[in-house]
Formats: structure tokens, C-alpha cells, sequence
């Protein structure tokens, strides 16, 4: 018998959690860049990248690896945490 205790958070609650010092890594695909950062270029659809959000959604960088969004985060002293 597995024992889960979940804690669900409201999206208003997520979004303080942390005080600003909370990240999130999303796959994304290249057609999503454009909505999530209007200043970049246009990219070649169907490629796999990977963006670093704040912890209330705001998109901070993109990049082509994991390893890449993650090592930005530490690089500003964010923790980030694994969302489903």
C-alpha cells in the first residue's frame, strides 16, 4: 500500500511560492517559441527545446538542452522543482 500525501496548490499560490527564488523547466516544441518570447527569431517547426519558467509561468530563457535550462537557473540562484 503506497501512502501519498499531495498538497494541491491554487494557480495564485504556485505563482508566489518560493518568493521569486522558484523555477520550473517545460519541454516545449520551436512552434511555441513565439508566443512564449516575441523577440525571437522564427525557428524551423518541429524542434525539441526546452524553457525555464518562473515559478508563476513568466518564460525566462529557451534553450536546445535540459542540462542548459537547468544550469541557467542555478547560474541565478533559482531552485527549480518538477511539475506534472
Amino acid at each position: 500500500m503506497t501512502n501519498h500525501n499531495e498538497t494541491v496548490l491554487t494557480p495564485e499560490a504556485f505563482a508566489v511560492l518560493g518568493g521569486g527564488q522558484v523555477a520550473y523547466v517545460r519541454e516545449i516544441k520551436s512552434e511555441e517559441v513565439k508566443t512564449l518570447f516575441p523577440q525571437a527569431p522564427l525557428m524551423a517547426p518541429g524542434m525539441k527545446l526546452f524553457s525555464l519558467h518562473a515559478a508563476d509561468g513568466t518564460p525566462i530563457i529557451v534553450t536546445d538542452s535540459r542540462e542548459a535550462a537547468l544550469a541557467n537557473a542555478r547560474e541565478h540562484e533559482l531552485d527549480t522543482v518538477s511539475v506534472h
